[in-house]
């Protein structure tokens, strides 16, 4: 029927030929981690990004999902080699003011003392705003609370700090903040990593659009931080104008940055092996988690150019994917 989207789970399952990036997708899981789990490898994604919990309260759940340990067997077992948690949206680490400073540094501590029991070995996190503090005290105080929540959580979880879009007092819309950050926190920072996201590095001004504009901003993370640290890149589209500093994603290839400069984040040799890209693009319970794997699968195959979406794809919103396991039933 004119106007419908192929959806790519009634096609052969997708798979990635050897030497290939882990390349996944945030997945809700109202109703359920192991059907999150059976949804990413449907769609043909090697990861796949979760909200342990509600996204957007400070209260956490004191155990993990009855299923959790079902699904960590299942994704162990179906090639889903990257699990990740996204901390809640409100979690600030370069905030001094009180309580709120403690309830960040104690929400993103339970995120990551929580991890393994979700498979998860990376926990990303908004740095946050300084509230009109100023960037250094904002840098100082995030370095701080990074020290103190790697000093008491397992070894073996990962703390992956997001970049921003740099709109407002928001801190990490360079890659200058970054590494400051990184520097910051001293030694105690064996376990820190970083994720670029695509969509705010367009809207913090990096011109991505084209191949050699994502590969310099490799090169220069490389050079600034080491990509050893880059454990993460949320691979999204954006409808934002470049230098915006505004964050709305687009599904990939479909928005400002166009395929040719995702493409190059897919492509990228240096990549395979050490950095997990996640797709955080719309619609994801309306089939377009599919939709958007695909279209991540055909620029790594070499595709220069991607299929139309149909009208109705722009009119879709990633809300659904932010639902946590206690958003639609709220738990004790």
């Amino acid at each position: 029927m004119a106007g419908t989207v192929a959806r790519p789970e009634a096609r052969r399952r997708l798979t990635w030929p050897a030497g290939s990036p882990q390349v996944g997708i945030h997945l809700g899981v109202a109703r359920g981690l192991l059907r999150a789990g059976r949804r990413a490898r449907q769609i043909g994604a090697t990861a796949l990004q979760i909200f342990s919990d509600n996204p957007t309260a400070w209260r956490r759940r004191q155990a993990p999902p009855n299923d959790a340990a079902a699904f960590v067997a299942y994704c162990a077992a179906n090639g889903i080699a990257t699990v990740v948690i996204h901390a809640s949206y409100l979690i600030n680490l370069a905030g001094s003011s009180q309580p709120f400073a403690v309830q960040s540094e104690e929400g993103l501590r339970h995120e990551l003392q929580r991890a393994p029991q979700y498979g998860a070995r990376l926990v990303n996190t908004h740095i946050g705003s300084h509230r009109g503090e100023g960037i250094d005290a904002g840098l100082r105080q995030v370095a701080n609370a990074v020290r103190a929540v790697l000093a008491d959580t397992p070894d073996e979880v990962r703390l992956v700090l997001e970049n921003s879009a740099g709109g407002g007092d928001t801190l990490g819309g360079s890659l200058e903040e970054l590494a400051t950050i990184l520097d910051r926190v001293g030694g105690p920072a064996e376990r820190l990593a970083f994720c670029l996201d695509t969509a705010h590095l367009w809207g913090a001004g990096y011109d991505i659009s084209s191949a050699d504009g994502a590969t310099a901003v490799l090169d220069r993370f490389d050079e600034l931080i080491g990509l050893d640290r880059l454990a993460l890149i949320h691979l999204n589209d954006s409808k934002s104008l470049l230098a915006s500093r505004h964050d709305r994603h687009e599904h990939v290839g479909a928005g400002r940055i166009g395929a040719p400069g995702l493409a190059a984040f897919l492509r990228d040799p240096r990549l395979p092996g050490r950095t997990a890209l996640v797709l955080e693009t719309p619609g994801a319970d309306e089939g377009y988690d599919a939709v958007n794997v695909r279209r991540s699968w055909l620029l790594h195959a070499g595709a220069e150019s991607l299929p139309d979406l149909p009208p109705r794809a722009f009119r879709l919103t990633r809300a659904s994917t932010r639902r946590g396991p206690s958003v639609l039933r709220p738990r004790g």
